[in-house]
């Protein structure tokens, strides 16, 4: 059997069913992978090994005593910074939450530990997810584990590298304009955006409520169903929930169903994005119509819109929702001293979010803040939303003809950091294809498609809502043609666990 650490979470969950592995064991061998890789690729944010521990005995006492156990237990998971949990501290990757502890659990994570999942840390994001390469979070950015001076990928990027770095069998994240599908092409693993309202938001702390969604890491299609299946379904703490079961896919067939039709909007690709990544998009393409998908040009001329509307709605939605981060009410108080005769409240306000925000979320709330104000709402956040419909009904056109939509899951090969941070423009284009999903509140899969200089590329199949199960069934169809997702970053799998 390969060492605990490479299993999949499948695999993970699968071993302790038969009782080839214990669950402290697997923690045990998660552990000392991320002590021996932290440090190079600052995967975590925080871990709970003791915490995890803890889990994996009770979990290990329960399987003795024949005990029925969730469908998770076994795997070692990783959640994102801004998921709530009533032990640990939730810090959304900012220092205005450094050392908030929230009082309760978020559904998603309530849902994973009552599957068995054991939580073993949270993972590095972009502020309050507030980027794409990682590099705006407080505790500094997440390395791709194909090689460290690149970005695996925002906002979201500490997730991706976890589990290609053999850190956790199976993460969680969420995404806002491709947060967890822009990552997974980056790190060569696979990620799933579900419909918006198909995982309960509830916990998850606010940010783009109209666009952001939790969703797996995983290493293959068929992980990222079994991780889907221990999160989804109604909740009715959360409004945006949808009153459905959890999509019956947790093992997703090997075959694409007969006749399936995939659009691929090639000629707006291709004047987007980079060569290597248009040919990857090309060879899946190939690839698909040999398992026997008819693949249909489609035009999609407002794809290319799809990132600078979402950006003028997430921001007004990012100055609403922060807000109450004022130093007053809630988040990080200043320790400074109005002037004699100042405000003081004026004064507490405007110190504890210069200190407590970033560059690039404080660049975003005042874009929201400017769009949503007097002169501007019509002209730019009414219009962001004339727009988002518009694209929402380009999606609809184009599922009448087709069954799943393929694009490239990011126009460029995972670069160096550094490298962008500087051009919020660079930083901006890099959403151009994963943005619509959100705008439409569809769901997406994003899977590895090829390399380019030794890094890895991804595609992403995009469905109509609560499409799930077809979308698993033909990343799932793929990955058994192909070999992408077996490839693992150099020096982190194939050994013995410490």
């Amino acid at each position: 059997m390969s060492a605990i650490g490479d299993l999949s979470a499948c695999e993970a969950a699968a071993a302790f069913a038969r009782g080839d592995i214990t669950a402290r064991a697997a923690v045990d061998a998660i552990a000392a992978r991320i002590e021996r890789f932290q440090s190079r690729l600052n995967a975590y944010a925080a871990t709970a090994v003791e915490d995890a521990r803890e889990r994996a005995e009770d979990l290990d006492r329960r399987r003795r005593r024949g005990e029925a156990l969730g469908r998770l237990a076994g795997a070692v998971l990783a959640i994102n910074d801004n998921f709530a949990t009533a032990r640990g501290v939730t810090a959304c990757g900012s220092r205005m939450l450094a050392g908030y502890h929230a009082p309760y659990d978020a559904a998603a994570v309530a849902r994973i530990v009552a599957a068995g999942g054991i939580i073993i840390g949270k993972t590095v994001m972009d502020e309050f997810a507030a980027g794409g390469t990682t590099e705006t979070s407080a505790v500094g950015p997440a390395r791709n584990p194909w090689d460290p001076s690149h970005t695996p990928g925002g906002a979201a990027g500490g997730g991706a590298c976890a589990v290609a770095a053999r850190l956790c069998h199976g993460g969680y994240g969420s995404d806002t304009d491709g947060s967890i599908r822009l990552p997974a092409a980056f790190c060569g693993i696979t990620g799933l955006k579900p419909t918006y309202g198909r995982v309960s938001r509830y916990g998850l702390a606010a940010c783009g409520s109209s666009l952001e969604q939790i969703g797996p890491f995983a290493r293959d299609a068929r992980d990222a169903a079994l991780l889907l299946s221990a999160i989804a379904g109604h909740d009715p703490r959360d409004a945006t929930s949808a009153p459905l079961p959890p999509p019956d896919c947790l093992v997703p067939p090997a075959n694409l169903p007969r006749g399936l039709r995939i659009g691929f909007p090639r000629a707006g690709c291709e004047r987007s994005c980079e060569p290597a990544v248009l040919a990857s998009a090309d060879d899946a393409c190939a690839a698909f119509r040999a398992l026997g998908a008819r693949i249909a040009p489609l035009a999609m001329p407002l794809l290319e819109h799809a990132a600078a509307c979402l950006r003028v709605i997430a921001a007004a939605e990012a100055a609403s929702n922060l807000a109450r981060l004022d130093g007053a009410h809630f988040g990080h108080r200043t320790a400074e001293k109005a002037p004699p005769g100042g405000d003081e409240t004026e004064f507490l306000c405007a110190a504890s979010r210069r200190e407590g925000f970033g560059a690039e979320i404080k660049r975003r709330i005042l874009l929201g803040t400017l769009v949503l104000s007097s002169g501007r709402y019509e002209s730019c956040y009414a219009k962001a939303l004339r727009v988002r419909r518009l694209i929402k009904e380009e999606l609809e056109r184009a599922f009448e003809s087709c069954d799943l939509v393929l694009l490239p899951a990011a126009p460029a090969a995972p670069f160096k950091l550094g490298e962008k941070i500087a051009d919020p423009a660079a930083l901006l284009r890099l959403h151009v294809f994963t943005a619509g999903a959100n705008l439409a509140g569809v769901p997406a899969l994003s899977f590895p498609a090829g390399f380019a200089g030794g890094l890895p590329l991804g595609v992403q199949l995009l469905a109509p809502p609560f499409g799930e199960g077809l979308l698993l069934q033909a990343g799932h169809a793929f990955q058994q043609a192909t070999d992408w997702h077996l490839r693992a970053p150099p020096g982190v799998a194939g050994e013995e666990d410490a």
